[in-house]
């Protein structure tokens, strides 16, 4: 037998143990794998479209932030989109760059094109067919043993080209549990490295979030030859609260959005788990290579870049959520920061406190602005102060000008 003939009869049982061994250690490691779908999911909000450039820009945030893989884009959809995707090639270098593709060899070649360069173990796809009745009958007009098919068919295809492919069953929390099962397993069989649960529509709670989770570490056979990952999106608010359930149930992926941003009510939102998941250690008992100090940053950057701006009190991210107006919250953060505070604000990267003046201020709150403008008054005179700001006009932001004004007036 001609040796290079002999070289790639050997050369994939050599490929498949590495990458066993590589999948084993991740489980046994306990690190929770951050996955971010920004770039994709996200930029399917209505109104949140991303140029190159931008995409570039964000990716590179994302890597400094410590994201294991990132979903790059679709390629299938455009040549645009697999410019888009070429341009991070080379400069995005530690994340796994990751391409959507559907159960179509076309998508999976399209990938390929759009991942080349890209070394081996950075790259790779992901999957995705519908397998709820809904799907099955309305969008694809498949059968279950077609659609099994498809996926042996697909995965396998993908798993001579790439050496990480995930697979997902799209609208999973709306599949027949025991078909479910059937599908894993034929996809793990194919080649998959990792499989999805997708909870398409948002319509999971947290509760029912762990009954999928155990019933496919119980009854998927092959489990152990690939990663569980998850992804939930926001129709209820729960998408967070469903992540951090699944981490808590051994989940090794999870994949969110900065801010949160996708379609319809978005996706669970990478700061708010991230932060969840640390500031809980004790419950959770895993680690994770984010970091936080990066998060506020990167949450402002995605803001800017799309366009889709934070609610104020958005957490993490949001401008009050390390402000406040009330006199007994600031009373108590002049004496010691932590007691109105679930995290420091240097944890995550922002600013700093802001003790807002208003109406519902109180005495030391204006004494320590005063302070801070070289105004030396007495108790009385802040109590004057203090009059006076509940007298100005609702809506007015107070500004130093304001306040010294308010200042002079004292007796």
């Amino acid at each position: 037998m001609p040796i290079a003939n002999l070289l790639k009869r050997f050369a994939r049982p050599v490929k498949l143990a590495v990458k066993q061994t590589i999948i084993r250690h991740h489980k046994s490691s306990g690190e929770v794998l951050f996955s971010d779908t920004t770039l994709r999911d996200g930029e399917q909000m209505p109104g949140a479209t991303l140029e190159p450039d931008d995409k570039l820009r964000i990716a590179l945030a994302l890597e400094e932030a410590g994201i294991h893989s990132l979903d790059a884009g679709f390629p299938a959809s455009s040549p645009a989109e697999i410019a888009a995707i070429q341009q991070m090639v080379g400069k995005v270098k530690r994340p796994v760059l990751t391409a959507l593709c559907r159960t179509v060899r076309g998508d999976i070649d399209a990938a390929f094109e759009a991942l080349h360069g890209n070394p081996a173990h950075k790259r790779g796809v992901s999957l995705f067919v519908g397998t709820s009745p809904l799907h099955r009958q309305y969008k694809l007009q498949k059968d279950r043993t077609e659609i099994l098919q498809l996926v042996a068919d697909t995965v396998g295809y993908a798993s001579e080209k790439f050496d990480i492919v995930a697979f997902s069953p799209e609208d999973a929390s709306r599949t027949e549990k025991e078909y479910l099962t059937e599908v894993y397993r034929a996809a793990i069989d194919s080649g998959a490295t990792t499989i999805g649960f997708p909870d398409t529509v948002g319509l999971c709670t947290p509760e029912k979030a762990r009954d999928f989770i155990r019933h496919i570490q119980d009854t998927v056979p092959n489990l152990n030859k690939s990663l569980l990952a998850v992804h939930f999106h926001n129709d209820l608010g729960l998408a967070v609260a469903n992540t951090l359930a699944c981490i808590d149930e051994g989940a090794n992926v999870v994949q969110c959005t900065v801010n949160g941003i996708g379609e319809r009510a978005g996706n669970a939102c990478l700061e708010e788990v991230v932060m969840a998941f640390t500031l809980h250690q004790d419950q959770y008992g895993r680690r994770h290579s984010i970091d936080t100090t990066k998060l506020v940053g990167l949450s402002k950057l995605v803001s800017a870049m799309t366009g889709i701006q934070l609610a104020p009190n958005k957490p993490i991210g949001g401008e009050t959520i390390f402000a406040t107006e009330a006199g007994i919250h600031q009373d108590g953060l002049l004496k010691n920061i932590d007691t109105y505070l679930p995290f420091r604000p240097e944890m995550v990267g922002a600013e700093g406190v802001k003790l807002v003046l208003g109406r519902h201020s109180g005495r030391r709150a204006v004494a320590h602005h005063l302070e801070q403008l070289g105004l030396t008054l007495t108790d009385d005179q802040v109590l004057q102060v203090l009059e006076g700001l509940k007298g100005v006009p609702k809506g007015t932001m107070i500004d130093d000008e304001i306040l010294r004004r308010l200042a002079a007036k004292v007796k």
